[in-house]
Formats: structure tokens, sequence, C-alpha cells
């Protein structure tokens, strides 16, 4: 689920930002396209800048959902 449109579906790419204040926003994309959409609850702050790479890992076991 997204912000701006909803629900999204398909060959998606997910992108985690961290700002300077030290939270960290996910977006999501349809793969290859151009236009980024913030997933619905996807931010949170972090105590320490290496924790992002963990964060990122664990949405994208979230968010995967292989058919079958």
């Amino acid at each position: 689920m997204t912000e701006e449109v909803g629900v999204v579906t398909g060959d998606l790419e997910l992108r985690t930002v961290l700002g300077a204040d030290g939270v960290v926003t996910a977006k999501v994309r349809y793969a290859g396209a151009s236009e980024w959409y913030r997933v619905r609850g996807g931010m949170c702050k972090i105590a320490d800048e290496r924790d992002h790479a963990a964060v990122h890992s664990v949405l994208v076991g979230v968010l995967n959902r292989p058919s079958g």
C-alpha cells in the first residue's frame, strides 16, 4: 500500500532513504519506472546509521510476496 496511489503489485523495486534526522523512508516503484511511491507506514527513526541496511533487509522480507 502506498500513500500516493494505494495498492501496487507486480515487479517492484524498493528504495530506502536515510534522512539527516535519522528517519528511514521506504519507497517503491514499478521495475524500471521513474516515479517512486512512499510505502504507507514505511518510516522509522533509527539510532545509528549502520542500522539502515538492516531496516532495508527487513522491509525486503516483509514486502516480498512471491506468487504460488
